[in-house]
C-alpha cells in the first residue's frame, strides 16, 4: 500500500494539459488550490458535488462524502470527488472546467463588521470592512470563509464585485438564519458592528468565463443571489454586452429581498432580462408573477440552450434539477454549467 503521508503524486488535468503535484495526504483539490490550477470546486467538504471530475487513470481514495455528491455507481464508473480525493499513484482527470486564469492569492484576514441589515424576516446584509492596506482580489462569484473561534469553518459568497474595493474596501454577505446554528445565530443575535472576525479567501471557481461571447442565463434561489448579485455588477461594470437572462427563485415574494433592486438594473442595463419566481405564494402576497419551480422556469422559456451557457447558485436541489434537465433536455453542454450550490451541515 502507497503510504499518503509521504508520498508526493503528479496529477495532469485534460484537455487542458495543466500539472501539479500532491505532498502527502494531500486531497487533489487542495493541492490545485496550492498550486494556482482552477479545477472547479464548491463546497471543499464533499457535500454538493461540484468538483466532480473523470478519472482517466491512478488510483485514489475517498474521504466520506455525500452519496448525493458522488454515487457509488459514479464512483465505480471512474468519477472522483477532488475535494475528497487522495491519489494513491500518478492521476489523470479530465475537467474541462479547468481554468487557466492565474488564481489570486488566498489571504487570512481580520474584517471588521461595518453593518447589518435586514433584508428579509431571515436574511442579513452583512458588511464587513478589509484591511485598508491589504489588497484583497477576488472574481465576482467567489466566497470567503469565516474561521470561527473552534476552527470550524462557515463560507459565504462575497455579493459584491471586485472593482468596488478600489474606492470602498470590504465586501457584502447576504446571510440567511439558520436557526441553532452557531455563526447565524451570533449573527441575528449577539454580532455587533465594529466586531473583529477572521476570514480566509478567495475560494471557489464560480465566476464569468469573459472568453465567451455566448448569451448567459443565470439561475439562483433564495441567497444563492448573493454572487450572481455581483457578476451583474461586475457585467455592468465592464460593459458586457452578452444577453443575460436571470431567474431567482423564492418561496414567498419576500424572499426576493432585492427585488426593486434588479427591476431597476433591468431598467438601466438593455442586455439584462430579469424573471422572478414564485413557488408558494400565498392569497396575502397577491402575486401576479410566475409561479413555480424557479429551473422549471427556465426550461419553459428556453427550448434549446445549446449556445448558451448557465451560471446557478442556490440550495442543492435546485442546481441538481437544474444541471440534469438543462443537459439531458434541452442541450447544454456538461461544460456550459457552472455552479455554486450552498450546502449546511444537514447537507452532509
Amino acid at each position: 500500500m502507497t503510504d499518503t503521508a509521504s508520498s508526493t503524486h503528479q496529477i495532469s488535468v485534460q484537455p487542458s494539459g495543466r500539472q501539479f503535484a500532491t505532498q502527502g495526504a494531500e486531497t487533489i483539490l487542495a493541492a490545485a488550490i496550492r498550486s494556482g490550477v482552477g479545477l472547479p470546486y464548491g463546497c471543499k467538504d464533499g457535500a454538493c458535488g461540484s468538483c466532480k471530475c473523470k478519472k482517466l487513470s491512478g488510483s485514489v481514495v475517498h474521504d466520506t462524502h455525500s452519496d448525493k455528491a458522488l454515487t457509488p455507481a459514479e464512483e465505480a464508473d471512474g468519477y472522483v470527488l477532488t475535494c475528497r480525493a487522495t491519489p494513491l499513484s500518478d492521476v489523470v482527470l479530465e475537467s474541462r472546467q479547468v481554468t487557466d486564469v492565474n488564481a489570486y492569492p488566498i489571504k487570512k484576514l481580520p474584517v471588521r463588521v461595518a453593518g447589518l441589515t435586514p433584508m428579509s424576516h431571515d436574511v442579513m446584509q452583512l458588511k464587513l470592512q478589509l484591511p485598508a492596506a491589504e489588497k484583497f482580489r477576488y472574481y465576482a462569484g467567489q466566497y470567503i470563509e469565516f474561521i470561527l473561534r473552534d476552527g470550524s469553518r462557515r463560507a459565504y459568497s462575497m455579493a459584491t464585485a471586485p472593482h468596488l474595493q478600489e474606492t470602498a474596501p470590504g465586501v457584502e454577505l447576504h446571510i440567511r438564519h439558520m436557526p441553532g446554528g452557531k455563526f447565524t445565530d451570533h449573527v441575528f443575535g449577539g454580532m455587533k458592528e465594529k466586531e473583529i472576525l477572521r476570514v480566509e479567501g478567495p475560494f471557489g471557481s464560480f465566476f464569468l468565463r469573459e472568453d465567451s461571447a455566448k448569451p448567459i442565463v443565470l439561475l439562483a434561489s433564495g441567497t444563492g443571489f448573493a454572487p450572481i448579485k455581483a457578476l451583474l455588477e461586475h457585467i455592468q461594470h465592464q460593459g458586457i454586452t452578452r444577453p443575460v437572462a436571470l431567474y431567482w427563485g423564492g418561496r414567498r415574494p419576500a424572499d426576493l429581498y432585492m427585488h426593486s433592486w434588479l427591476l431597476e438594473l433591468a431598467a438601466a442595463l438593455p442586455t439584462l432580462t430579469y424573471v422572478p419566481v414564485v413557488s408558494d405564494a400565498q392569497p396575502e402576497d397577491a402575486w401576479t408573477g410566475r409561479s413555480g419551480f424557479v429551473h422549471q422556469a427556465v426550461l419553459d422559456d428556453f427550448a434549446d440552450l445549446s449556445g448558451h451557457e448557465v451560471y446557478a447558485c442556490g440550495a442543492p436541489i435546485v442546481v441538481d434539477s437544474a444541471r440534469a434537465s438543462y443537459t439531458s433536455q434541452r442541450g447544454l453542454p456538461e461544460e456550459a454549467f457552472f455552479a455554486d450550490a450552498f450546502t449546511s451541515e444537514a447537507d452532509k
